[in-house]
């Protein structure tokens, strides 16, 4: 089995969010694909097999199956459209989030993926544990999205991961308004093994709606400041969100595995 190692939402290598990639012919047990994950131990695992005309696209984290990734579609998407799809323009992908169109741009990949719908939750004194810096504002969709006041408070964070499982959301993000960027942000996936999700593309279905409102405006240049940081530039359109961001490939490995 070959297995693809990009940096997703990354202009060179070791920047972005790594996500590992397998194009298949059939899909292995979901038993397989996770140990493979777990054994990758990366925030995903891409697994695509062509179903028709499109491509069915799973993704798997060290904890399991998710129902929806931004930077490992981006990652799969950069695999399809250099080895397998030279010739293509778009790739739809059938998914748990429904289809998913990714349409290549120059050397932008722009991704089209529903917008979570967010509703305002009260500030708790858990998040202000969890975080160590009191959110000024909470609202929840699949994720829990917690804003601070400062950008600055953003990059030096160090929560506390065994409170972040107690809190809402199946991630936690943090986010604030950026000075260069719109919105600067960070994403912890403590419950799915993954302290900490590089550039979380499914985060941003949360986090530009929230920005887009605010700002009153529907293009979002978007920085994700981790450690090792990526860029993602956004767009609403209706209940839409448009993620576009460049991949680079670190690795083509085979994978000696067997049911």
């Amino acid at each position: 089995m070959k297995c693809y190692h990009v940096d997703a939402f990354a202009e060179k290598v070791f920047e972005g969010n790594p996500a590992a990639v397998c194009v298949l012919d059939k899909y292995p047990s979901d038993e397989l694909m996770l140990k493979i994950a777990m054994e990758n131990n990366l925030s995903e695992t891409a697994f695509a097999v062509k179903e028709g005309e499109n491509y069915h696209l799973r993704w798997f984290t060290p904890g399991g199956e998710i129902d929806l990734c931004g930077h490992a579609t981006l990652g799969t998407s950069y695999v399809l459209f250099n080895f397998f799809e030279k010739d293509a323009t778009s790739i739809t992908y059938n998914t748990l989030s429904g289809p998913l169109t990714v349409v290549r741009k120059g050397d932008l990949l722009e991704m089209d993926f529903p917008a979570y719908e967010l509703k305002e939750v009260p500030v708790t004194d858990l998040m202000e544990e969890a975080l160590g810096v009191r959110p000024v504002e909470a609202w929840l969709g699949r994720d829990l999205v917690c804003v601070l006041e400062k950008e600055e408070d953003i990059a030096p964070l160090k929560p506390d991961h065994s409170k972040l499982v107690e809190l809402d959301g199946l991630l936690q993000h943090i986010t604030a308004k950026g000075t260069k960027y719109d919105s600067v942000s960070r994403s912890f996936c403590s419950k799915l093994a993954v302290p900490e999700d590089p550039v979380c593309g499914s985060g941003h279905c949360h986090i530009v709606p929230l920005w887009a409102q605010k700002l009153g405006k529907d293009e979002i240049i978007a920085r994700q400041a981790s450690a090792r940081g990526g860029t993602l530039h956004c767009s609403m359109n209706g209940d839409r969100v448009t993620l576009a961001g460049s991949a680079v490939l670190y690795s083509i490995a085979d994978l000696y595995v067997e049911e």
